[in-house]
C-alpha cells in the first residue's frame, strides 16, 4: 500500500512539474502564437523595388532610414522601396496594411545586386498559403473584416442577380438601373448596373448617395444629406458605345422617413446625360440578407 502511495505521489508531483513548466514557456513567449512570418527582400542603393499588392495601399511604416519609400503615382497598389544609404550592413524592416486589411511585414537587406525588383504579393500569397489569419479591422468597417466585406462585394458583382426590378432611369440611350439591395452586419450592399445603348463612351465624372426631401421643388442644400460609400468593388471611369457595367457599393445601415427618398446620381464627364435612380425606405428595409456563413444570398 506505501508503495502505491509512492508512486502516486511520485506521479503527481512530476506531472505538476509538467503542467508548471509548460506554463511558464506560455507566459515567456505568448506572442509567438500570433507569429506573422515575414517575407524576406533585398533592396540597393542605385535601383528602385517595386511590390505589387492585391489592393490599394492604405498604411505604410519603415523601420529605420536605410529605407525610403512611396506609393508610385497613379497605382494605390504599387510600392517603390530602395535604399538610401549605401552597403548598409544591419537588418532592417518595413510593414504595409492594404485596403483589404491585409498586414504585411517585410525582413530588408542590403545587397548590390538583388535578385528580385518586382515582387507579385498576389501570387507570393497563393503560393505559400498566407492569406488566414492576418486580417486588420478599420474604423470605418466597425467589426465587419475588411476580406469578408470584399468577398462580399466580389460576390455580388460575379452572381449579378437583379432583385429589384422596379429602380431605374433612362434617357438619352442611357439605362441606369438598381439591380439589388444586401444587407450583412450593419452594412447596405447596392449592386447597380449601368447600359450605354448609343455608340458614344459615357465617361463618369462621378456617383453621388445622397438623402433628400421628395418634394423636389422644397429642396435645398441644408436638406441635403450625403451618403459616403465606405467600399466600391471595382473603380469605373468608362462605359463604351453598346456595352453594359455593373459596379456594388458598400454604405453604412440608414433608414429615412417617408418624406425622403435616397437619390444615387452618375453624372457624365462634359456631358449632360445624367441618370438618376429614387430608392424609398420601403426598399431599404425590405434589403436581401447575406448569410456570410455560406454567402448565401
Amino acid at each position: 500500500m506505501k508503495n502505491h502511495l509512492k508512486t502516486f505521489w511520485l506521479i503527481a508531483l512530476i506531472f505538476g512539474f509538467a503542467i508548471q513548466s509548460y506554463a511558464q514557456d506560455i507566459i515567456k513567449e505568448p506572442l509567438t502564437l500570433g507569429k506573422i512570418e515575414p517575407y524576406r527582400m533585398e533592396v540597393t542603393y542605385d535601383k528602385t523595388s517595386h511590390l505589387i499588392f492585391p489592393t490599394a495601399i492604405r498604411y505604410v511604416d519603415l523601420g529605420s532610414d536605410y529605407l525610403i519609400a512611396g506609393k508610385a503615382e497613379e497605382a494605390e497598389n504599387v510600392l517603390r522601396v530602395k535604399a538610401s544609404l549605401r552597403d548598409f550592413e544591419t537588418e532592417t524592416n518595413f510593414s504595409v496594411i492594404t485596403n483589404d486589411g491585409r498586414f504585411y511585414s517585410f525582413n530588408v537587406f542590403y545587397s548590390p545586386y538583388p535578385e528580385v525588383l518586382s515582387y507579385d504579393l498576389l501570387t507570393m500569397q497563393k503560393a505559400v498559403d498566407k492569406t488566414n489569419g492576418n486580417d486588420v479591422l478599420f474604423e470605418e468597417l466597425g467589426n465587419n473584416s475588411p476580406s469578408l466585406a470584399g468577398l462580399l462585394l466580389e460576390t455580388i458583382y460575379k452572381n449579378d442577380k437583379r432583385i429589384v426590378k422596379h429602380i431605374g432611369a433612362k434617357s438619352f440611350g442611357i439605362q441606369f438601373i438598381l439591380k439589388g439591395i444586401y444587407i450583412h452586419n450593419g452594412k447596405y450592399y447596392f449592386h447597380t448596373a449601368l447600359k450605354n445603348k448609343t455608340n458614344v463612351p459615357f465617361q463618369i465624372d462621378f456617383i453621388n448617395f445622397k438623402v433628400v426631401d421628395k418634394k423636389v421643388a422644397s429642396r435645398t442644400v441644408v436638406q441635403e444629406r450625403p451618403m459616403t460609400p465606405l467600399r466600391t468593388y471595382k473603380p469605373l471611369t468608362e462605359i463604351s458605345g453598346q456595352a453594359t457595367e455593373q459596379n456594388v457599393f458598400l454604405l453604412d445601415q440608414f433608414t429615412i422617413a417617408d418624406d425622403k427618398v435616397l437619390l444615387i446620381e452618375i453624372f457624365e464627364k462634359n456631358g449632360g446625360r445624367h441618370q438618376t435612380l429614387q430608392v424609398e425606405n420601403s426598399d431599404l428595409i425590405k434589403a436581401r440578407l447575406i448569410n456570410d456563413m455560406h454567402l448565401k444570398f
